[in-house]
């Protein structure tokens, strides 16, 4: 009986090529959940991000991140842009503590929000201060965990926290699969979501390496009945 053509392709596509060393395993940033690997020296990203609600309301954010005499201090900035319009500012600062090369990669964040945007569409009204720890642990040789926790303070506001996980898993080094939870508490009411998706990459002899990917957000617990559409597209290249 002749095989699916589809299952045809599903096999050239995933199976190790014999004699071929496969490039280094992608390491860019999760869909909900950041990743503990600062920028190389001399290599600057930009990461775009859209998500789609159920309700018809959308979310999207510009992220460009910048090496600083080495991989480990990084600068970056990240403009948001919701429904209504601009959201809060992001300058962010990363220190790689440890890694990113072994097993354990750690790099905390601080970051600066500046008050752009307006409080009825999610602004925080005053400037503020976000603090995130990722780590990203390889627990075998195809399969990375990636852990979040963090909070923002904003002068007369609660503060907001979240936390969250990942999982890659390598099916190869430029196709990966990725599951994701992702818990927040930004006021009074509590959102929590899982976050199946999928990322590969594309790598050209002039270092530019093209990262697209989609997610599939779904709201359980607090958040069940929402759902999501999570599309994301990363460019990084030498300077």
């Amino acid at each position: 009986m002749r095989p699916p053509l589809l299952a045809v392709a599903v096999v050239l596509v995933l199976a190790p090529r014999v004699g071929a060393q496969e490039p280094a395993p992608i390491q860019d940033n999760s869909f909900l959940i950041e990743e503990a690997y600062n920028q190389e020296a001399r290599v600057v990203q930009h990461i775009s991000a859209f998500l789609r609600a159920s309700d018809g309301s959308w979310w999207s954010a510009f992220t460009q991140e910048w090496p600083v005499f080495g991989q480990r201090s990084q600068l970056s900035y990240t403009v948001p842009f919701l429904t209504g319009g601009v959201g809060d500012v992001a300058l962010n600062y990363r220190l790689q503590l440890t890694g990113p090369a072994g097993r354990l990669a750690v790099s905390p964040r601080v970051s600066l929000l500046l008050p752009t945007g307006a409080e009825e569409q999610g602004g925080g009204g005053a400037a503020g201060v976000q603090l995130n720890l990722p780590a990203s642990v390889r627990v075998a040789r195809r399969l990375v965990t990636h852990w979040n926790a963090g909070a923002t303070l904003t002068p007369g506001a609660r503060p907001a926290f979240a936390v969250g996980a990942s999982t890659i898993w390598e099916v190869r080094s430029r196709f990966n699969v990725l599951l994701e939870v992702a818990w927040s508490r930004p006021d009074d009411a509590a959102e929590l979501f899982i976050n199946p998706g999928i990322r590969w990459a594309h790598t050209f002899a002039n270092g530019l390496q093209i990262v697209p990917g989609i997610g599939v957000p779904l709201g359980i617990g607090p958040s069940r009945r929402q759902t999501a559409v999570f599309l994301y597209l990363s460019l990084e290249h030498p300077f």
